[in-house]
């Protein structure tokens, strides 16, 4: 390819007619896809390498911000996609959870209760990766059934 191409130019400065042969033009046209190929396969080297530093990411926010003994006795339902999952939590994490504190993530095959501020920096991140993220302004509006007395005298 080297050696056509500077007999091409020899023959330019000369002004002597091009010939172009085939075998140049396929050598080119094999380069040009050999080129767009590389260029495809470092695009996909990049993008995984990309998926690796947010995972990264993730695991080390949650491992940061790991809630200490938040396992407990209390099965906490919970739906992940189509499927319900339980985790065991103690009954602050409960409340918590109820209550919009906290969230839980999905890590690894595990689910991680953390808090409410670092599960939307892990959703900036991943949205996957958030599994329940209860809106805390959700959980304190008043009950709806609030103006509705309940009498003491009622049986079941």
């Amino acid at each position: 390819v080297h050696k056509a191409k500077r007999k091409e130019q020899k023959m330019a400065r000369k002004g002597q007619a091009v010939e172009v042969d085939e075998a140049s033009l396929h050598a080119r046209q094999q380069r040009a896809r050999q080129i767009e190929r590389d260029r495809e396969l470092n695009r996909q080297r990049q993008q995984a390498a990309q998926q690796k530093a947010l995972t990264a990411q993730i695991r080390q926010l949650v491992e940061m911000n790991r809630l200490p003994d938040w396992q407990g006795e209390i099965a906490y339902r919970f739906t992940d996609g189509t499927r319900i999952k339980q985790i065991h939590v103690n009954g602050q994490i409960q409340r918590q959870l109820g209550n919009g504190r906290l969230a839980i993530v999905r890590l690894d095959g595990r689910y991680e209760p953390v808090a409410a501020g670092v599960a939307e920096k892990i959703a900036a991140r991943d949205p996957g990766c958030v599994i329940i993220n209860p809106d805390p302004e959700d959980a304190a509006d008043d009950d709806p059934y609030a103006d509705f007395k309940i009498p003491d005298d009622l049986m079941w």
